[in-house]
């Protein structure tokens, strides 16, 4: 059985921490997706395709750590390793 809160306050607290759930869930959903498409187009042959994934996983786990869902050294962390792994499979720019 669930807690039910009962005071007042503990059911505001109750309803924001539902409200704050769902909006971080998304985010974080939405960041794993852009994660998971940018490392499936660096995978593939398309050099500009995966870049352009690479820069759009940027974006959107930048986003996340601005927002405070997702810690700002764990985004540096993750996006180090898309960049790495792209160098890898593509790399570097021809100059």
């Amino acid at each position: 059985m669930p807690h039910i809160p009962v005071h007042p306050s503990a059911e505001k607290r109750h309803r924001q921490s539902e409200k704050r759930y769902a909006h971080n869930h998304a985010i974080k959903s939405r960041a794993h997706t852009a994660v998971k498409q940018a490392l499936e187009a660096i995978g593939g042959t398309d050099r500009a395709a995966a870049e352009l994934a690479m820069r759009e996983a940027e974006k959107v786990l930048s986003k996340a750590a601005s927002k405070g869902t997702i810690p700002r050294n764990t985004v540096s962390r993750r996006i180090s390793r898309i960049a790495i792994r792209f160098h890898k499979a593509h790399g570097a720019a021809e100059a």
